[in-house]
């Protein structure tokens, strides 16, 4: 089973135990930092699996933290050389939102909240061809097709007849609105996201403009959940030149609560599809 977990999981279940490490030891971060004449960031990136850990780190961080069971440093030895495996999203090259994909493919369930555009899990290659350059416009070529390529591979997480993930999306009116590529590729999209939402484990819920203010207001944003009770639920909140990923249990309550809020003012499922259904027939009929 061990051996399925991919590299992302792994780096964070490495660093969850770093830091339990620490602070039985009752050290901070920068105390530790100050030991190994390393920066404080760096001790923070280890613990919260952002970047990947060498043997030689796991075994200069057990030497400061005087563990002494073997057994203890020889399994933290395996999971640091498991967590410098790559997954699939790898062969790809520099994909700038790759700790997501990793997280995204070991979570059990996904609940995101989208104010803009269709979430990449249920887009169509269409509108993923117009939607990414325009989202980044000084993209290569090659780098688009890349990007392509990524989302629709992401997008077999959903439907794993094995294991499919449990996918909830509130969305926004304005995303069913805009027109992405053109009225053809919205038609196409808007089917798509009819026709997935009639999926046991996918549910699609409007917030129409009628809603008036709601909780979302502040932002886009989506909650991780996974089936091992030592995987912390991850908030995460994409950037433009970085993704801030929240994990304490404070913070991950106060976004549940959130999209307990979105949930009760968005549309039900039925009247989400009818809604998304109508919004299809507008751009079909824009078509003439």
């Amino acid at each position: 089973m061990a051996s399925n977990i991919n590299p992302t999981v792994r780096r964070r279940r490495l660093g969850q135990e770093l830091r339990r490490l620490r602070e039985d030891k009752g050290m901070t971060a920068e105390q530790v930092a100050e030991r190994l004449l390393v920066s404080q960031s760096k001790i923070s990136r280890l613990e919260n699996g952002r970047r990947s850990i060498s043997q030689r780190d796991v075994r200069d961080l057990c030497s400061v933290y005087e563990v002494e069971d073997h057994r203890i440093v020889d399994s933290l030895m395996q999971m640091a050389k498991d967590s410098r495996q790559q997954g699939w999203w790898h062969a790809f090259g520099d994909i700038p939102y790759s700790v997501y994909i990793g997280l995204e493919t070991e979570a059990a369930s996904l609940r995101v909240y989208e104010s803009l555009l269709v979430p990449g899990l249920l887009q169509t290659p269409g509108y993923a061809e117009a939607v990414i350059p325009g989202a980044v416009p000084e993209l290569a070529p090659e780098n688009l097709e890349k990007r392509i390529q990524v989302r629709m591979r992401r997008q077999e997480r959903v439907d794993d007849p094995k294991r499919p993930l449990r996918l909830w999306v509130v969305l926004d009116e304005s995303a069913l609105r805009r027109v992405v590529g053109s009225h053809l590729v919205m038609r196409e999209q808007l089917d798509h996201l009819v026709e997935m939402s009639n999926l046991p484990h996918v549910t699609v819920q409007v917030l129409p403009y009628d809603t008036g203010a709601h909780a979302g207001m502040s932002g886009t944003f989506s909650i991780l959940e996974f089936d091992d009770a030592s995987d912390s639920s991850v908030v995460y909140i994409e950037g433009v030149t970085s993704d801030l990923y929240l994990e304490k249990t404070n913070d991950v309550h106060k976004y549940t609560i959130m999209y307990e809020h979105l949930r009760a003012q968005a549309l039900n499922a039925d009247q989400s599809r009818e809604f998304i259904a109508r919004a299809a027939k507008k751009h079909a009929d824009a078509m003439g």
